[in-house]
């Protein structure tokens, strides 16, 4: 955890609540007001009080509408003929594209050729003219900003940038109305656009309000910028959202005036939540989305007893990834096992196996058979059984029952 450095005086900071109000009054009727709702079942979990911000349910799933339309309703006349650009691999390219398209605005968005054909159709879907540059986002973002003095667009940034930290922060103006018991903001970093706006409008109520912000461990940069720290930012990690190497000036002098701590969340927690939002929710959210229930879960202590306001802020996640990470969590609860046995091999020896599970009434999904590339004896075989079970003391009770009958078994697990 970090504890970053408040400054007595929030006065000369570039975003005011009344910035936050007036571009909440400009976009409201363009986007929409998603529900806070209660979650009694995270809540007792947790130990919290956990109302969620269903920022998943705007039309392009995120958040980013919010600050994109406040930019774009700020431009001048003229900027809006000759259009915008951003360089953006995610959900600010097709809040971007989507609100501008509806305005009649040209866009152009430069993203890396390793981008997603998914998420690059989309973002045409939504009207803009896409570029691929670069084999990174910086290479990217450097042809954007020459693109943008060639040819006279306005560059719209996915955070820096004071007209999207206050489109932002309407997420909190609709949370703290719906539910004025909040007395906890948990909210993604990344660059810092979003806790930056939020924190805003938090420290302009009446009450204390604490906030709170969560950045994926394996790329703490807002950690490192207000902390001192040189914790390593690289990884693949499941909240690409949040994963910026470096968080923008001016949000940084925000969250270090405005936020009250910074926690790190592991993968396995991000994991975990996307699996719990899903089943519990039943509502999809994308890595960097799930990042604030991951804090409440790493943390307990650190919530017991508040009343918390989390912010799913997107919900673009690939379907094959989220099939992933609901498999490895299934797995991680007991629920489905890959478990390897030592055979002899002859016959007889699957059916002596497979009568165990039977007996058990563990459901075999998958079978594999090893004989070649084993250093067991010639006469011997490595058998993967991938099965599903109800819980882990289902699980136990199989593998208790193999080892009973003389079995040699190993359970290989995940990460």
């Amino acid at each position: 955890m970090a504890t970053p450095a408040r400054s007595m005086s929030d006065d000369a900071l570039p975003v005011s609540i009344d910035d936050v109000r007036a571009a909440h009054a400009r976009i409201a009727d363009a986007i929409v007001r998603t529900p806070t709702l209660i979650s009694r079942t995270l809540s007792e979990l947790t130990g919290a009080t956990v109302y969620l911000k269903f920022e998943n349910l705007q039309f392009t799933a995120a958040y980013k509408e919010r600050g994109a339309l406040n930019t774009l309703l700020l431009l001048s006349d003229a900027a809006k003929a000759k259009g915008v650009i951003a360089a953006s691999a995610g959900n600010h390219a097709q809040g971007l594209a989507y609100h501008a398209h509806r305005l009649g605005v040209p866009a152009t968005i430069v993203m890396p050729t390793t981008t997603p054909t998914v998420k690059v159709t989309q973002t045409q879907g939504h009207g803009a003219d896409v570029i691929l540059v670069g084999d990174t986002f910086d290479a990217a973002y450097a042809h954007a900003r020459v693109l943008e003095g060639q040819r006279g667009f306005t560059f719209v940034h996915p955070f820096d940038d004071p007209r999207i930290i206050a489109g932002a922060g309407t997420v909190a103006v609709e949370m703290l109305a719906d539910v004025p018991a909040i007395d906890t903001v948990v909210t993604p970093i990344g660059g810092g656009g979003l806790i930056s706006g939020m924190a805003t409008v938090a420290r302009a109520q009446s009450r204390s309000i604490e906030v709170i912000g969560v950045e994926a461990e394996l790329f703490p940069s807002m950690y490192n910028r207000l902390n001192g720290t040189e914790l390593p930012c690289a990884g693949d990690t499941l909240a690409e959202g949040i994963a910026v190497k470096e968080p923008g000036g001016i949000t940084a002098r925000m969250v270090g005036a405005l936020v009250d701590d910074i926690v790190l969340v592991s993968e396995r927690r991000l994991e975990e939540s996307v699996s719990l939002l899903l089943q519990i929710e039943k509502t999809v959210v994308e890595g960097a989305g799930a990042a604030g229930l991951a804090a409440l879960l790493a943390y307990p202590e650190r919530f017991a007893g508040r009343t918390v306001g989390v912010v799913l802020c997107g919900g673009n996640i690939d379907t094959r990834l989220l099939a992933n990470v609901l498999l490895r969590d299934l797995a991680r609860s007991g629920r489905l096992a890959r478990i390897r046995i030592r055979l002899q091999d002859q016959p007889g020896a699957l059916f002596n196996v497979a009568r165990i599970f039977d007996q058990e009434r563990v459901n075999i999904l998958e079978l594999s058979h090893q004989r070649i590339f084993t250093n067991l004896p010639a006469k011997g075989l490595s058998l993967d059984v991938e099965c599903e079970t109800r819980d882990q003391r289902h699980l136990d009770g199989l593998l208790t029952a193999l080892r009973a009958a003389n079995y040699v078994t190993e359970l290989v697990s995940i990460a």
